[in-house]
């Protein structure tokens, strides 16, 4: 996640190049490379085993990230530039996460997941407190490009810490520790779109679907709104990117702190239902005050109050999750959930906010779809919750049978 936030506030720089105006345009392009991406990493998972495809997707960034150093170092002013940047960190930046994830879920039970995920997650909140420092301290001194070099050597770290879990995970399993029956020395079978297929086949991955798809919603509703009024208060793209790593230090301080003192209580008390549920119900009264008062400050306390809630505490919840399902299901069909859906969610949201500002609607229009699309989301949250309850009563699910080792 320090890797993470390192590259972040330099994607969103580059979307203040093109201004508000333009973001709907870039998210288009972000779907579009995002649906040919995903069906790849399904033929990934079942050509190759699991633990190659875990550790490959980093060293792919890595090569990536020395492409556009040199990129930006022979054309740091290149539009073209600013919205190949763009389009390459909105698509990995998912799939990496996502690919993270997918194993945290596969190395605990749900039991487990209850328990640990919140520390988990104040650990990437933690290690997230120091990507925005050092962008925001740094940048100006060593530029773009040298930030980029901080981000290859992060991967190289992470690279690092996957191979241990992986190694981890078959120590467990050989004493016979508590821990997910799935093995990561084989490949998944099927096709390029057993995602799509385990997603439509099943209620409960639908729901999963339709929370990402609303949370989305909301989280473009606060980008536009940061993009906005960040282009109209900062100038040039130094300053922009350096207000913007203020804004996610102070994120993952809080986010940190709420992890590690009062993530697994609040889960033990209220259950993922009230994890999940929190965070819409937070950012509807948000949108409100937003309303009342919009103004710069506000936009932050928004994007503050939705991102800190969401990571520290939907993220966790929504990942436990993922522990009541099939191995396949934790890869394939949750990719799609968390590429995928979330960038339809995006399009759609950037879409309809173009179109009310075409109207001229403006900055109330997008507080106002803010606000119910919180709504909605909220609903779903609870739903979600109120089946996974249910999932997770039910007799353990069996694993599907899995073919020989492959390469």
């Amino acid at each position: 996640m320090a890797t993470y936030y390192l590259l972040r506030p330099v994607r969103d720089a580059m979307a203040t190049v093109f201004g508000v105006g333009q973001l709907q345009n870039l998210f288009t392009g972000t779907l579009v490379i995002t649906l040919c991406c995903s069906p790849v990493f399904a033929w990934l998972t079942d050509t190759f085993k699991l633990a190659r495809v875990l550790t490959g997707i980093f060293w792919f960034l890595i090569v990536d990230l020395l492409c556009f150093c040199a990129w930006f170092q022979a054309e740091p002013d290149s539009r073209w530039l600013a919205a190949a940047f763009y389009w390459w960190f909105s698509v990995v930046n998912l799939f990496m996460v996502s690919v993270f994830w997918s194993l945290m879920v596969d190395l605990f039970t749900a039991t487990q997941a209850t328990r640990l995920l919140p520390a988990i997650a104040a650990g990437g909140s933690i290690g997230a407190i120091a990507g925005p420092l050092v962008a925001s301290l740094f940048v100006k001194d060593v530029g773009v490009s040298g930030v980029l070099l901080l981000a290859v050597a992060g991967f190289g770290l992470v690279i690092a810490a996957v191979q241990w879990l992986i190694r981890e995970k078959q120590r467990l399993q050989e004493v016979r520790a508590e821990t997910q029956a799935s093995t990561l020395d084989h490949r998944l079978r099927g096709t390029m779109l057993d995602g799509f297929r385990a997603l439509f086949s099943s209620p409960y991955q639908m729901h999963q679907a339709m929370f990402m798809l609303l949370m989305t919603w909301v989280a473009t509703v606060g980008y536009f709104l940061q993009t906005d009024l960040i282009s109209a208060a900062f100038a040039g793209l130094a300053a922009r990117t350096q207000a913007l790593a203020n804004i996610d230090l102070v994120v993952n301080i809080l986010s940190a702190a709420i992890s590690l003192f009062g993530l697994s209580y609040f889960i033990r008390r209220f259950g993922v239902t009230g994890g999940l549920v929190l965070t819409p119900l937070l950012m509807a009264g948000t949108f409100v005050l937003m309303a009342l008062s919009p103004t710069l400050l506000m936009m932050q306390a928004l994007q503050v109050t939705r991102r800190v809630t969401q990571y520290a505490i939907a993220r966790p919840s929504r990942e436990i999750c993922f522990t009541v399902v099939e191995q396949e299901s934790r890869y394939k069909a949750k990719n799609v959930i968390d590429v995928v859906v979330y960038r339809l969610g995006d399009l759609a949201s950037a879409w309809a906010q173009a179109g009310m500002r075409l109207l001229g609607f403006g900055l109330g229009g997008g507080v106002g779809l803010g606000l119910i699309a919180s709504g909605f989301w909220a609903l779903s949250a609870w739903t979600l919750g109120r089946k996974y309850e249910r999932r997770r009563e039910e007799p353990t699910h069996a694993e599907p049978i899995m073919e020989s080792p492959g390469f």
